[in-house]
């Protein structure tokens, strides 16, 4: 399998510079949901209709990375983050000034186009920079940007809102996407990849995306993505309908719950890349699947807040084991790496969108029997995944550090 690492080194400051754009395009991303009422008042509708907004994000979201990525394989990482950093930041302003639902679902899908190239090309630019063996910690710090981000955003919509409105949600969001731009910019911490002297054409790329599905690795490794996708998904969107129902929290409430969702990302999303680089992700893999699991089944029983609240961080612990490994050996399958990065936040986000519609349909059982069913497959997708994941050893060293 060809190693696709550069000899490039890795400019200072760049992880943090990525990392802080997860952060934020994520913030963004879910500090919606918490304030969904509240929209669905300034725009004199339903929560249902405005509600719309966020699979009108997650969808065109997901279906755009597998356009960004063959077109970082063909242009280079660079202009494609910088050009879907700078869309982010206008389109996120503008969307502060519609005042009608239709409006605002419009801004949503035009937010997601333009803001879907920064996370999955930076994951690639990752892979580019980063030795395979080394790659874990690097990936774990943007993916602890993007856990961050989602807590960040969750409560903080909730809190902010009757302080600073709706529309001023948005506005502190692309300032300060504003600022990150200018300071990548300034920096010049995004260093310019070669482009490979022949490109693939554009009718390579159907082909390309089947051969990546076409290897036993590539596709266990998808079919994981869409898996544990599912499941955090189907639990998480329904928190705060299961916080209001069993104990009666409101908004602020249930954002302050919440947070403790994106902490174990936020704190440990490097330590455990580290985790990865040194064992391997044959074992942290199929645990990540069987904790999430595990907490989906503790939430179907009649716990105290306080336990509800330890389940939502342990929740959110079996996804930083799960999606950052499993992201990481996405940036080793063959073929580019851009378009291989594609097609896993595609399988990410198509994850999110069908776990939340699964576990809708399973809800008028009640949260006891959507969790169950639930946890239950969780186990059964964990233990089907250590035999399959067995091969994801730790490397011996072939090149210098990058």
């Amino acid at each position: 399998m060809p190693d696709q690492t550069t000899s490039q080194r890795a400019p200072r400051g760049l992880l943090a510079l990525l990392t802080a754009a997860a952060f934020l395009i994520f913030t963004q991303a879910f500090m919606i949901a918490p304030v969904l009422p509240r929209l669905a008042e300034v725009f004199d509708t339903t929560t249902g209709v405005v509600g719309l907004a966020i699979p009108a994000y997650l969808v065109p979201y997901g279906v755009m990375t597998l356009l960004w990525g063959p077109l970082s394989d063909r242009v280079g990482r660079r202009p494609v983050i910088l050009g879907s950093l700078a869309a982010f930041v206008v389109l996120t302003a503008v969307t502060a000034l519609v005042d009608t639902a239709g409006g605002f679902i419009a801004m949503r899908v035009a937010t997601a186009i333009g803001a879907s190239g920064v996370v999955p090309i930076a994951l690639a630019l990752i892979g580019d920079l980063f030795p395979y063996q080394q790659r874990g910690r690097a990936l774990g710090w943007l993916f602890g940007g993007m856990a961050g981000g989602t807590a960040f955003g969750a409560a903080g919509g909730a809190l902010a809102e009757p302080l600073i409105g709706w529309a001023g949600l948005f506005l502190a969001a692309a300032a300060g996407g504003l600022v990150l731009l200018l300071l990548v910019l300034g920096a010049r911490a995004l260093p310019a990849i070669p482009r490979p002297d022949f490109p693939p054409p554009v009718r390579a790329v159907a082909a390309g995306y089947a051969a990546l599905l076409g290897t036993a690795r590539g596709r266990r490794t998808y079919g994981y993505v869409l898996l544990n996708a599912v499941l955090q998904s189907g639990v998480y969107t329904w928190l705060g309908v299961y916080l209001t129902q069993r104990f009666g929290l409101g908004e602020v409430g249930i954002g302050l719950a919440l947070l403790g969702y994106g902490i174990p990302g936020f704190l440990l999303g490097p330590v455990i890349g580290r985790v990865a680089d040194r064992y391997g992700r044959a074992r942290i893999i199929p645990a990540g699947v069987a904790l999430g699991a595990l907490c989906a089944l503790a939430l179907a029983a009649p716990l105290p807040l306080i336990a509800v609240q330890v389940a939502i961080i342990s929740l959110s612990l079996g996804y930083d084991m799960t999606q950052p490994p499993l992201g990481g050996i996405v940036t080793d399958l063959p073929g580019n790496r851009g378009q291989a990065m594609g097609l896993n936040v595609f399988t990410l986000f198509t994850g999110l969108g069908l776990g939340a519609l699964a576990f809708q349909a399973l809800l008028p059982a009640g949260f006891p029997v959507a969790l169950g069913v639930f946890g239950v497959g969780g186990l059964l997708a964990a233990a089907i995944a250590v035999p399959l994941f067995r091969s994801e050893r730790p490397r011996i060293p072939t090149q210098s550090p990058a």
